[in-house]
């Protein structure tokens, strides 16, 4: 590469469907082919946002790379052609995004870049809002159908030109094209062995509660697997004991994925919007069921007496017994989205807990045996004795959950939830490990 070179980011999202295609394989591919006229100059950007988007394709993921090249109009037509030839665009719910931003305007656009990568992540960003924002700064960029990747697009290049985000990293491995649509091979005990020799290095390779291997994707999609940890060292150890079926190129991420970058604190309930994400406190105030199709809902009052319901779903599995351990009057911080005023749980951190009472019928004063009811309002009389009592016997017992943070299990857990293994030890008063 000559002297005289321009250093450059790209941008990309919204080009894979549920059935197929994968917008970081585009990225894994366009970094390999474009190494014959630019180098990459750093890890390729994999950041997730808002969770709760209905219109997501699946991961609500977009992807940037920072490179150096001679000719940046070559490495554009290279990038859009690509998109073109490779998105699903058949699909009416793909809208390809490309950005791009030469070294000469990085200064100019960093903080209104950053800022909207936060945002997006947070909250509900329209696409007029996006089209406005690249227009304004001048960017060079370009659009599919309705254009709705170009909120990902912007936002992967804010990360990429922030960098002082909260990271973990993601080494995922690609099958070949060819073989997508048919069912992977990842050797299930190999990867139990990754997790049991580079926990808590690495996370969520498997959930050993549920006996599940979590790394590997079931769509039609040309991810092999993905392994998350806190390093790229780390994950390239994991992947060292995996045997799996011919990998046709891999890439290492540098992601906001289990951060907890997407929640909001909420002093209230009020405070509370659709399609946002918070972390709320609140004392329970009924008992948990257990709904039609598994899940168990209780509802949470605040300070000021407004209530909003509280799910651990079905998927979150065990998770849910814990949650049925609650009583009215326990006192919890709730981690989660919010769709339909129902909080989707992804951990709680309990902080006070409610005595619980075991009510009895009364021990008879002269024989000490049990009393047994003698009617309907009538209280208890002791058959041996004829002794009666009209006050029941209350006594306290022990609760089944303690203080501290429980989260579900890596079965259910989101991209952006952060494991609790992330977390200081002193935001812990109990690990509740895994």
């Amino acid at each position: 590469m000559s002297s005289e070179y321009t250093k450059m980011i790209v941008g990309i999202d919204d080009t894979d469907s549920r059935d197929g295609m994968c917008t970081t394989y585009l990225c894994a591919l366009l970094r390999d082919e474009l190494s014959s006229y630019a180098k990459t100059v750093s890890d390729p950007i994999l950041v997730r946002l808002n969770p709760t988007i209905p219109y997501k394709t699946r991961g609500n993921a977009s992807v940037a790379l920072f490179l150096e090249c001679d000719e940046p109009e070559k490495v554009m037509d290279h990038v859009i052609r690509k998109v073109a030839s490779m998105a699903c665009m058949e699909n009416e719910n793909t809208n390809p995004g490309i950005v791009f931003i030469t070294d000469d305007q990085f200064e100019k656009v960093r903080k209104t870049l950053s800022d909207f990568f936060r945002h997006a992540v947070k909250e509900v960003i329209t696409i007029d809002e996006a089209k406005e924002l690249v227009s304004g700064l001048g960017l060079k960029f370009k659009t599919f159908k309705n254009g709705r990747g170009l909120i990902g697009a912007l936002s992967a290049c804010g990360a990429m030109l922030s960098q002082d985000w909260d990271h973990t990293y993601e080494y995922i491995a690609y099958r070949k094209l060819e073989v997508c649509g048919t069912p992977r091979f990842v050797d299930g005990d190999s990867l139990f062995e990754a997790d049991r020799q580079t926990y808590p290095d690495t996370w969520d390779t498997v959930d050993l509660k549920n006996e599940m291997v979590v790394c590997v994707p079931h769509a039609g999609d040309p991810v092999l697997y993905g392994i998350r940890g806190k390093d790229a060292y780390s994950v390239e150890k994991a992947v060292s004991f995996i045997r799996s079926e011919p990998v046709e190129r891999v890439c290492i991420y540098r992601t906001n994925q289990g951060t907890d970058m997407h929640l909001i604190s909420a002093s209230t309930i009020s405070d509370i919007q659709e399609m946002h994400s918070y972390i709320l406190e609140g004392q329970v105030c009924c008992e948990p069921k257990t709904i039609r199709g598994g899940h168990t809902i209780f509802s949470l009052k605040d300070s000021a007496g407004d209530t909003i319901d509280c799910a651990a779903f079905e998927p979150t599995k065990n998770f849910r017994e814990l949650i049925r351990k609650l009583i009215p009057g326990d006192r919890i911080v709730v981690y989660g989205s919010v769709t339909e005023r129902t909080v989707n749980i992804e951990k709680i951190k309990i902080i006070g807990l409610s005595p619980k009472y075991e009510v009895r019928n009364p021990l008879c004063p002269s024989c000490g045996k049990r009393m047994k009811s003698a009617g309907s309002d009538q209280g208890y009389r002791c058959r041996k004795c004829g002794t009666s009592s009209m006050v029941t016997e209350r006594s306290e017992v022990k609760r089944e959950i303690g203080i501290g943070f429980y989260e579900v299990p890596p079965c259910a857990r989101r991209h952006l939830a952060k494991q609790l293994l992330r977390f200081e030890k002193d935001e812990l008063p109990v690990f509740a490990g895994r």
